[in-house]
């Protein structure tokens, strides 16, 4: 299932995680995106996104869907956010519509405590 509108992919994110697939959670970012994660850290392509994935579902075991912040649009980007429930602060993505009307990350920052 791919994101049909910029809100999808919170939603996509809980559900994939919670199934443990790592991969499926990859998908949900453009090929070259950023993700700030760990914290501290950039973690830069699907592929990296990916391995990052794999080592943080060993370490969460379950995800909550969290409030949805409005989506702010900007033509082909948009961006999300959601409150956090785990007290990281908020987390913020930078979505784009792809050629398909689909959504995929670009930028994401899932913590911000500071």
């Amino acid at each position: 299932m791919s994101a049909k509108n910029p809100e999808d992919l919170s939603r996509l994110f809980v559900e994939r995680a919670n199934a443990d697939d790592a991969a499926g959670l990859a998908a949900l970012y453009e090929p070259d995106a950023v993700l700030a994660y760990p914290p501290g850290s950039t973690t830069v392509g699907r592929a990296a996104i990916q391995a990052v994935c794999e080592q943080m579902l060993k370490h969460v075991p379950h995800f909550e869907a969290e409030e949805a912040l409005p989506t702010i649009h900007h033509g082909d980007l948009a961006l999300t956010s959601t409150k956090a429930k785990d007290g990281t602060g908020g987390r913020v993505q930078i979505v784009r519509r792809q050629p398909d009307g689909t959504w995929l990350r670009v930028i994401d920052r899932p913590e911000n405590a500071g």
